[in-house]
């Protein structure tokens, strides 16, 4: 399993700076607090996404990840990739998407059986340049699950020149 030192670190920023928490609103839920519990029947969208953003110029990039998969005690597939969507520029405080995806989003889908995983939702700074295209799959198809298991944050994040991470926050689902 891949340690990612990334998600991490943006956890404990999270806990311990507010001005760091991305906001949320997934299907009926709005303003997520980190950790709440949100049914995976309401999760199975795209969540909405707001950040006080410093500049309106400035152009983001989100990366959600499943870090319990596939059970929080037996993590042996994680993390599983769930979103990339570059493109996020600010408009007041919400973050409208205006470039593909590079991973389509994927809503939680636990194992039966499983206690609840975290579904983590990370916000860079896109890299000056960066092209989704040349990591998307061809003519907007859908990336594969095989593609999105044991995901390397830590080392696409270095490939691509990502910074720090912006702001996160993240919801459990099983």
């Amino acid at each position: 399993m891949p340690e990612n030192r990334t998600v991490k670190t943006a956890l404990s920023h999270i806990d311990q700076d507010p001005s760091k928490v991305l906001g949320l609103t997934v299907g009926p839920h709005t303003n997520i607090k980190p950790g709440q519990y949100i049914p995976k029947a309401d999760a199975q969208s795209p969540p909405s996404l707001t950040f006080n953003a410093p500049s309106p110029s400035t152009t983001y990039m989100v990366i959600g990840l499943d870090i319990d998969a596939p059970f929080p005690s037996f993590g042996v597939l994680g993390p599983i990739l769930h979103w990339i969507q570059p493109g996020l520029k600010a408009n007041n405080s919400e973050l409208e998407i205006t470039k593909p995806f590079v991973a389509n989003y994927i809503g939680p889908a636990p194992p039966p059986g499983s206690s609840s995983h975290r579904y983590v939702f990370l916000l860079y700074e896109q890299p000056e340049g960066f092209d989704g295209a040349k990591y998307a799959p061809a003519n907007g198809q859908n990336l594969s699950n095989w593609h999105r298991m044991r995901y390397d944050l830590d080392a696409w994040a270095k490939e691509i020149g990502l910074g720090e991470v912006v702001a996160g926050n993240y919801f459990r689902s099983n």
